[in-house]
């Protein structure tokens, strides 16, 4: 098999491990692909190189994705998100004065209760806080607004900056944004750097909240499907890899390297293991399945994920996008990735869509191999989102 080349963009996070071991690890090699891995400095770069043409995938902000195809954010090339990269991984975070307050406030940064923290924190502000997120349309968004909606913050409590990621402490430091909401591992850059310390995991918001997407143009994608599903192929077997213990360890120390995220293994370890130090004391917090890249068929791209966040993007931007949910939804391309992974045996749920919010504890469901268990995706206040039309 000839080997042939496949450019791709990705920011440097922890995240981005999947592609990065299918290239490092030989899940590509062993498909005929050489994954030419491009670091972007920002996530517009990164959607701009995918819809220009620079690239031919990228992973890719899951709403970025369902967003272009809605015609939001002035670039509109039709883009597949083939998979789902990884889950989860999101860390909120307050800079040192309002850890100061939380702190003489009595508040324990226990790191698991979206209530009592957005209590605490509307008790110390002096006006609205300003978070730093890595994009418009992403998750960070969407949890951030959910919270704050649903709690005592407040959606009028806070304003959101863009901050890349790799920026996010310094800006913090520098007092350009009073808090934040990042990827891993820029909140833990943060609490080493002492600028300041770790409030709740994103997985406290949404359980289960699909983050990061392998994207490719879509014309791409219908013009190489052979190469697309070698693609999909080598990805999803390096997330299979990631998703075992023994993995970790050797995952840390690549993903460390110059040409990646050049920071510590022990903090790209952090994440890997949802063991988070949250506090320049040393406060450590256990977080289970804080990152996932298998499990609970976690690389499966859920119609009903790209439907709640359509929905919520027509709620914050108004009614400016004549796509309708179904045309929005039909974005995350589980015909794909049924077609192309079901060569190699990879375990699917037997449904594309489900209601989302409603699994409290791990369940198993009907698949294509029999039954597989899906992994709690509650959200903090119990509401459902069901993605079937509304009559």
């Amino acid at each position: 098999m000839k080997t042939v080349n496949v450019p791709l963009a990705y920011m440097p996070l922890v995240d981005a491990a999947p592609v990065i071991i299918a290239q490092e690890m030989g899940f590509a090699e062993t498909e005929g692909i050489n994954l030419d891995l491009i670091a972007a400095p920002s996530w517009s770069s990164v959607r701009d190189m995918l819809a220009f043409g620079r690239v031919d995938a990228a992973h890719l902000l899951s709403p970025v994705a369902v967003a272009m195809a809605m015609g939001l954010g002035g670039v509109s090339t039709p883009i597949s998100a083939v998979s789902v990269l990884s889950v989860n991984g999101n860390v909120i975070g307050v800079g040192r004065t309002l850890e100061a307050r939380l702190r003489d406030a009595g508040f324990g940064f226990d790191f698991h209760d979206p209530y009592r923290a957005a209590e605490a924190l509307a008790s110390v502000r002096d006006g609205p806080i300003v978070f730093g997120v890595p994009f418009p349309f992403s998750i960070h968004v969407e949890l951030l607004r959910y919270w704050c909606g649903r709690s005592a913050l407040g959606i009028g409590g806070i304003e959101i900056r863009t901050v890349p990621p790799p920026l996010m402490a310094d800006a913090l430091a520098a007092g350009d944004v009073d808090a934040f909401c990042v990827g891993e591992p820029w909140g833990s850059v943060a609490v080493d750097q002492g600028a300041g310390a770790l409030l709740l995991p994103g997985k406290a918001i949404w359980g289960f909240a699909p983050e990061k997407v392998l994207a490719a143009r879509t014309d791409w994608a219908d013009n190489e499907p052979d190469l697309l599903g070698r693609l999909m192929r080598a990805v999803w077997q390096a997330g299979r890899w990631l998703s075992k213990q023994h993995s970790r360890t050797t995952a840390g120390e690549i993903l460390s390297r110059k040409a990646y995220l050049d920071i510590s293994p022990e903090l790209i370890d952090r994440a890997l293991r949802g063991h988070l130090t949250v506090t320049r004391d040393g406060d450590l917090r256990n977080v289970e399945d804080f990152l996932c890249f298998h499990r609970g068929a976690a690389t499966f791209p859920w119609r009903s994920q790209a439907k709640w966040i359509a929905t919520r993007l027509q709620e914050r931007l108004g009614g400016g996008s004549s796509v309708s949910l179904d045309e929005a939804a039909r974005v995350f391309r589980s015909d794909l990735y049924r077609q192309h992974l079901a060569q190699i045996g990879a375990d699917m749920p037997g449904a594309s869509e489900k209601l989302e919010g409603a699994i409290r504890h791990p369940t198993a469901v009907a698949s294509t191999r029999g039954q597989m268990t899906l992994l709690p995706d509650a959200f903090f206040d119990g509401q459902l989102f069901d993605p079937s039309p509304q009559k």
